[in-house]
């Protein structure tokens, strides 16, 4: 029969372990942190993103349009993003799940999107400084495109801000 300084000793082993795992746990999670009011704030980039899309259809203008005319938890200076902060929500490591609309991507779980294409605030200028075409990032596969800015089906608007503004 085994003694109490050996039973101790496990059970105090148990419970180190339990809570190094939990901490471990907890910390990844806390990178997104829902703020309770329809935003999240990324605590490793300083942004705050809308906790959802626009959930439907949306050419880049109207997308542009939608991004800085929002109103979210009380600030106004929303904007569209960068394919640079769009690539920060993106994690190749996650499984894949599938959105409203279909399709399947690997993103932060806190931010909802209702679709894998999300406009960004980059366009593509010709020759002449006219804009027909801008770039869209792809949650499915983790890299952005061109697209033509009148095309919408599929496409996203995700409004961004910097916490510091």
């Amino acid at each position: 029969m085994p003694s109490k300084p050996i039973i101790t000793s496990a059970i105090l082993t148990v419970i180190l372990c339990l809570a190094v795992f939990s901490t471990v746990a907890i910390g990844a999670d806390e990178r997104f942190m829902d703020n309770g009011d329809g935003t999240v704030t990324d605590t490793k980039t300083g942004l705050m993103w809308a906790q959802t899309d626009n959930m439907g259809h949306i050419t880049w203008h109207d997308a542009k349009r939608y991004c800085d005319n929002i109103i979210l938890s009380e600030h106004n200076n929303w904007r569209m993003p960068t394919v640079e902060e769009l690539k920060t929500l993106f994690d190749g490591s996650l499984d894949d799940f599938e959105t409203i609309c279909g399709h399947h991507i690997k993103s932060a779980p806190q931010i909802e999107l209702s679709c894998g294409f999300v406009w960004s605030s980059e366009v593509l200028a010709v020759p002449g400084g006219y804009s027909v075409q801008a770039k869209v990032f792809n949650f499915a596969k983790g890299y952005w495109y061109s697209a033509r800015m009148s095309q919408y089906l599929g496409y996203r608007a995700l409004p961004v801000r910097s916490v510091g503004e």
